[in-house]
């Protein structure tokens, strides 16, 4: 067994050769520190430029997880170490895993993604980048960020502004678990395919004959993977966003966040999807709540390029606030469950403290360039 954090190996196909990407830290749920961020922007940048490569997939080691986020407790350290900022780990994280998601979502060549078990946070970025997104039974996305005082970055701007309805909103406020039918509904993933295909997809790729045509190899893609799809409709479970869309849409009606905020949080309600939703937004952070909703409204409209731009304004000056690293503590560092959050309502945040996160801390984005 290698020690490596992510493996890659060119896999021989019909013609040319499969790229194959483990994310190998089954200990931590795979999740990406900056050094695999920066292994998988170097390989994903040899590989499109390699004529030998016909196409890529990238999975998790181990059942448990594709990808639990990223480490996030090497960010909160980052954050402590120079309150206020810069600072510098965290800070050249969020900038090049950034860097790395865009060049997933506009690289030429098929990447397949095998989203199977936890997919959230930077794990999240990883698949929703990547041009055919597999989902499993066992496939758990979330974007929970609201519980440690971040947001649902990574391209969370662009995807959950894409969603139907009010549900991205909804997921981006509350955390809420979704599982491979809410994928598939939300635009997430493109199929479902039952996990014991797992070998015998990545067979089938392998015997592809994979051209220097990108067109054509996105095809080949979907034509491999269309069968095991069609195998395992039966196998899907039931999903929660769609049944749930009109109440969804009514929640987030309100005049404003703090109105919508009180309709969730207000919620009597027996259903359990429901219920953890409303807990969760009402044991997160006031102000992430404020953020969260005013980065989906500046970028509802926004390119991809400057999706990823306003990300990483937000992100920084996110990181450089107390908020972020009491988040952090309460719920990864201490787990007493307890954050000691600076406002107690979002009613309670004086407007010129939520449009400081939304001003420039530099003379120049570090993506201006993408």
């Amino acid at each position: 067994m290698s020690d490596a954090e992510i493996i890659f190996t060119e896999l021989p196909a019909a013609q040319r050769k499969l790229g194959r990407i483990t994310l190998s830290v089954a200990a931590t749920l795979n999740s990406l520190t900056l050094d695999m961020v920066d292994l998988l922007q170097a390989q994903l940048d040899a590989w499109r430029d390699n004529d030998d490569i016909g196409a890529i997939f990238i999975e998790g080691a181990g059942e448990k997880a594709f990808c639990a986020g990223g480490d996030v407790q090497a960010l909160h350290q980052s954050a402590v170490e120079t309150p206020g900022g810069p600072c510098e780990y965290a800070e050249a994280f969020f900038t090049r895993e950034y860097r790395m998601n865009y060049t997933l979502h506009t690289y030429p060549k098929p990447i397949i993604c095998w989203g199977h078990g936890i997919v959230m946070g930077g794990g999240l970025g990883v698949m929703a980048g990547c041009s055919h997104r597999i989902v499993t039974e066992k496939t758990r996305i979330a974007m929970p960020e609201v519980t440690i005082a971040l947001f649902p970055d990574v391209g969370g701007s662009w995807f959950l502004n894409h969603m139907p309805g009010k549900s991205g909103q909804f997921l981006a406020l509350t955390g809420a678990s979704i599982n491979a039918a809410d994928a598939i509904y939300t635009g997430m993933a493109g199929r479902f395919i039952a996990s014991e295909h797992k070998d015998e997809v990545v067979e089938q790729l392998l015997r592809q004959a994979w051209s220097a045509d990108f067109s054509a190899n996105h095809a080949l893609a979907k034509h491999t993977l269309r069968p095991f799809s069609e195998q395992s409709v039966s196998q899907c479970p039931g999903g929660q966003v769609e049944p749930h869309l009109s109440t969804i849409n009514t929640l987030c009606d309100g005049d404003d966040i703090h109105e919508i905020i009180d309709n969730i949080v207000g919620q009597q309600t027996q259903d359990p999807w429901l219920a953890r939703a409303r807990d969760s937004l009402a044991h997160g952070s006031p102000l992430a709540a404020l953020w969260i909703h005013r980065q989906l409204m500046e970028t509802r409209h926004a390119s991809l390029r400057e999706v990823f731009q306003a990300e990483i304004q937000l992100a920084t000056n996110i990181v450089r606030h107390p908020e972020f690293t009491e988040g952090v503590r309460a719920l990864l560092i201490d787990k007493d469950r307890n954050p000691n959050w600076q406002y107690k309502a979002s009613r309670d945040v004086p407007a010129e403290q939520l449009d400081a996160f939304f001003t420039a801390p530099w003379d120049e984005n570090p993506l201006a360039d993408l």
